[in-house]
């Protein structure tokens, strides 16, 4: 059985290692993130990658920076016949790309050449494509520019957010990934180069992005909302406080008033203004030093003076 090196760090590369542990690789190493502290209260957190690698038992190999470290020294010596990489979170230099004898390949979550970068699903649906996929590809130094080995496509669902798309191409990509392998070992894989013509990018999402503009009309704002749920989260802001939107949905309600203008309150959400004459509804949403609730809670709270005619800047 060849060896292997699997390197990743979030959720969606779970059922990927998982995957190759019991296919019965040898797998030699787990490499992923060193643990980051999360929450208010800082506290030192494992990635998901490692916490299933130590679950599984397996090495675990934590470099802060790959390039020019120790680890990557440690890795080369491994001599692994192969390496997956799947939301690893850093470039691999090229003497690692150099090393596998069957080369390095990486899970990407997108229909290549389209969405090269770190957050290609986020994008996606901020972009509202219709479907989108999971690419598997030989690595190159630049980034995500490899040979396409294999790909599998995905329609997106009208109620589809970030989260739901990462668990689905998760999976995705693991089938594909289990499809793949043997003939890559027997040499008999596809090897098809990117069109350059059709490149897109999705780069790590930046916290511009993240701002609601309510001049764009309520499909747009669906979008970004769904594609910024559950991280990092749309926001806005109310009398200078910022207000992050969980979710929301698209409202049939026409109107002449200003973008941001909230103008209905239900008992359920209340309906903002957004540009061509649309509205969204606001269902979700947590407002400035306070814990998410649903716009239910928010509306009856003793806090909110919510009102039709306020606007959200």
């Amino acid at each position: 059985m060849i060896s292997i090196v699997f390197m990743g760090t979030p959720a969606f590369s779970v059922p990927i290692l998982r995957m190759l542990h019991e296919e019965g690789y040898d797998i030699k190493a787990v490499v992923t993130q060193p643990d980051r502290p999360v929450g208010r209260k800082r506290v030192l957190t494992p990635p998901p990658v490692k916490e299933e690698a130590v679950r599984l038992g397996l090495p675990v190999i934590q470099p802060e920076k790959l390039r020019g470290s120790d680890e990557l020294q440690e890795i080369i010596a491994l001599k692994p016949d192969l390496i997956v990489t799947a939301a690893f979170g850093q470039i691999l230099p090229k003497d690692l790309l150099d090393t596998p004898r069957l080369g390095c390949v990486n899970v990407h979550a997108s229909l290549l050449p389209a969405y090269r970068g770190g957050a290609p699903i986020h994008q996606c649906l901020i972009d509202g494509q219709e479907k989108t996929g999971v690419t598997i590809m030989y690595m190159a130094v630049k980034l995500d520019a490899g040979d396409i080995i294999s790909q599998a496509e995905l329609i997106i669902e009208e109620e589809d957010n970030t989260g739901l798309l990462f668990d689905k191409l998760s999976i995705i990509g693991r089938d594909l990934l289990k499809e793949t392998i043997p003939p890559i070992i027997e040499g008999t894989n596809e090897r098809i180069p990117q069109d350059e013509s059709k490149v897109s990018f999705a780069h790590n999402i930046a916290r511009e992005q993240e701002l609601i503009s309510w001049e764009h009309d309520s499909t747009q704002i669906y979008n970004q909302v769904r594609g910024l749920h559950p991280w990092p989260v749309a926001y806005t802001k109310l009398n200078d406080d910022n207000v992050k939107i969980w979710w929301a949905q698209k409202s049939d309600v026409n109107h002449d008033e200003l973008p941001g203008t909230v103008i209905a309150i239900d008992k359920n959400f209340f309906t903002v203004a957004t540009g061509n004459g649309k509205a969204i509804n606001i269902l979700d949403l947590q407002p400035a030093g306070k814990k998410r609730m649903t716009a239910t809670d928010y509306l009856r709270g003793t806090g909110s003076k919510l009102q039709i005619g306020d606007r959200f800047e």
